[in-house]
């Protein structure tokens, strides 16, 4: 297991070189997700990929997490297992809180996953994506990486040999500048990452694994059934 990255609050700007082997394997990670989000896309899905694979400082335990930011039926992210050949390594749903939206996690194997809202999403958890650094297809495929920010709290610019990064506590409105988000979703995510490191990991509201022999939305109704809040936040939201 790896070990949890934790926030970091004070420290000076400095520039880290990639080797051949990260270089390889960030090659590796971002052809994975062209393939998956070409399949998407090529089914009329406009898609998006974040986080490390955006920026660049991906590791060994890095995700290639391909999101659907817009409230899509299950049934059509669903078409690409057949076009792939692949049966789901598992299909989750999440809600990070009784507030948050619910998200649908398709895991086309271990670390390979397709993201997408089942509720609308509001302007904070839209920008979540662009705060960690996100790439349309077109960028992905271009071989454009952008600026974003880790679960360190450490702003990450991309370079020629690799990264500069920089701790973004003390300097929010530049960070927010830089990735292209606004003030309150950087203060949020401080908030959110700082309590985390201070508690311990919090987890998240709801998280189910959808049977076989049901739909996602099928199993997400039948959640909402036994549980008031879950129902609220759907019909806030306008799936009920």
């Amino acid at each position: 297991m790896s070990k949890r990255k934790k926030p970091v609050k004070v420290g000076d700007r400095v520039e880290v070189v990639y080797s051949n082997e990260h270089w390889r394997l960030l090659s590796e990670l971002r052809s994975r997700a062209l393939e998956v989000m070409e399949k998407l896309e090529g089914l009329g899905l406009r898609t998006l990929v974040h986080g490390s694979i955006a920026r660049g400082d991906v590791s060994s335990t890095s995700d290639i997490d391909v999101v659907i930011p817009y409230v899509v039926p299950s049934y059509r992210v669903e078409v690409i297992l057949d076009e792939l050949r692949i049966k789901p390594f598992k299909r989750l749903l999440t809600q990070a809180t009784p507030a948050h939206a619910v998200k649908a996690h398709i895991y086309l194997d271990e670390r390979t996953i397709i993201t997408f809202p089942l509720t609308s999403l509001t302007r904070h958890e839209r920008e979540f994506y662009k705060f960690g650094g996100e790439l349309s297809f077109d960028e992905l495929k271009e071989g454009k990486r952008v600026c974003g920010i880790d679960k360190r709290l450490k702003l990450i610019e991309p370079t020629s040999r690799g990264h500069y990064e920089e701790p973004i506590i003390g300097r929010e409105l530049y960070a927010a500048s830089k990735v292209g988000v606004s003030l309150d979703v950087v203060q949020e995510r401080i908030k959110v990452l700082t309590r985390r490191d201070e508690v311990g990991r919090t987890g998240v509201y709801l998280k189910y694994e959808v049977n076989p022999h049901e739909s996602i939305e099928e199993a997400l109704m039948s959640l909402a059934s036994k549980d008031p809040a879950l129902r609220r936040i759907l019909v806030s939201r306008g799936f009920l």
